[in-house]
C-alpha cells in the first residue's frame, strides 16, 4: 500500500510538472515572440530602432530559441525514443548552450545598458563611459561571443572524450565519465557566475545612485517622483527580477546537473525544470512591463482579445 502510495505521488508530481512546464513555454514563447514583433514593426514604421529595443529584440530572440530547445529536449525522449539517439542529444546541448549564453549575457548587457545610461556619478571613467554607451555595449557583445567560442570549444573536448569508447575502455569508466562531468559543471557555473556578479554590481551601483539621487531632490525639497527616480525605480526592478529568477534558474540547472545519473523522466528533473524554466519565460513579462511601449502594445492587445471574446460571445 505505501510503495503503491508512492508511486502515486510520484505520478502526480510529474504531471503536475509536465503541465506547469508545457504552460510556462507557452507563455514565454508568446511574451518573447510579442516582444519581437513590437520593435521589428516600430523598426518597419520609423526606419529606426534604438540600442535598449535592439538588446531586447535580440534577447527575445534568444529565449524562443532557448525555450523550443527546451521543449524538444523535454518532448523528444516521450514522442520518439529512437529519434533521442546520442547524435540528437549532442546536437540538442550545443544548441542549449548557445541559446542559454546568448540569454543570460545579452539580459547582463542590458543590465549594463540600464546603470550607463540611468545612474549618475561623477567618476571621470564613468562618464567617459556614459557618453560612448554604444560602444561599451559593442565591446560587451563582442567579449561574450569571444568567451562563448571558449565555452563550446571547451564543451566539445568534454563530449569528444565522453564519446571515445576506446579512452573509455582504457581508463576507468567511472573516473573518467565523472570527471568529465565535473569539468562540465564547472565551465557551466564559470558560464553563468561571471554574467550574474556582473549585473549584482549594476544592480548595487544602481541602488546608490537612487539613493544619491533621492538625497539630492530632498535637500533642493522637491518630490521624490520625478523622470530620473521613475527610471531607476524601472530599472532596478528589472535587474533585481533578472537576478533572481536568474539565481533560481541556476540552482535548479545544478541541481539537476548533479543527478544526471538519473533519468530525466524523474521528478527531480521535472521540478527543476518547471522552477528553471521561470526565468526565460517570466522574466520576459517583467520587461513588457516595465517598457512603456511595450506594456502600451500589450495592454492594446489584451483589450483586442477581450473585445473579440465579447464579440464571439
Amino acid at each position: 500500500k505505501e510503495l503503491r502510495n508512492c508511486s502515486d505521488m510520484k505520478n502526480f508530481i510529474s504531471i503536475t510538472a509536465i503541465i506547469t512546464i508545457m504552460a510556462e513555454i507557452a507563455l514565454g514563447t508568446f511574451a518573447n515572440v510579442f516582444i519581437a514583433l513590437v520593435n521589428c514593426t516600430d523598426y518597419h514604421k520609423r526606419k529606426k530602432i534604438s540600442l535598449a529595443d535592439q538588446i531586447l529584440t535580440a534577447l527575445a530572440v534568444s529565449r524562443i530559441g532557448l525555450l523550443l530547445v527546451i521543449l524538444t529536449n523535454f518532448c523528444s525522449p516521450m514522442i520518439n525514443p529512437v529519434l533521442y539517439a546520442k547524435e540528437t542529444r549532442c546536437i540538442i546541448s550545443f544548441i542549449w548552450a548557445i541559446t542559454h549564453h546568448l540569454n543570460t549575457w545579452l539580459a547582463t548587457v542590458l543590465s549594463i545598458f540600464y546603470l550607463l545610461k540611468i545612474a549618475n556619478f561623477s567618476n571621470l571613467i564613468f562618464l567617459h563611459l556614459k557618453r560612448k554607451v554604444k560602444n561599451v555595449i559593442i565591446v560587451a557583445i563582442l567579449a561574450n561571443f569571444l568567451f562563448m567560442i571558449h565555452i563550446l570549444m571547451m564543451k566539445n573536448i568534454c563530449e569528444v572524450i565522453k564519446g571515445n569508447e576506446h579512452e573509455i575502455y582504457l581508463l576507468n569508466k567511472t573516473k573518467l565519465s565523472n570527471m568529465v562531468n565535473l569539468t562540465l559543471m564547472s565551465i557551466f557555473t564559470l558560464d553563468n557566475v561571471i554574467p550574474f556578479i556582473t549585473s549584482l554590481i549594476c544592480f548595487l551601483l544602481l541602488i546608490y545612485s537612487l539613493c544619491k539621487h533621492l538625497r539630492t531632490m530632498k535637500i533642493y525639497g522637491k518630490g521624490t517622483q520625478d523622470a530620473s527616480t521613475m527610471a531607476h525605480t524601472k530599472a532596478l526592478q528589472t535587474v533585481v527580477s533578472f537576478l533572481l529568477l536568474f539565481a533560481l534558474f541556476f540552482l535548479t540547472v545544478t541541481v539537476s546537473g548533479w543527478n544526471y545519473k538519473t533519468s530525466l523522466s524523474e521528478p527531480i528533473h521535472l521540478i527543476c525544470q518547471a522552477i528553471g524554466i521561470l526565468y526565460p519565460s517570466s522574466h520576459s513579462f517583467i520587461l513588457i512591463w516595465g517598457n512603456k511601449k511595450l506594456k502600451q502594445a500589450f495592454t492594446l492587445v489584451m483589450m483586442k482579445v477581450k473585445f473579440w471574446l465579447r464579440e464571439g460571445k
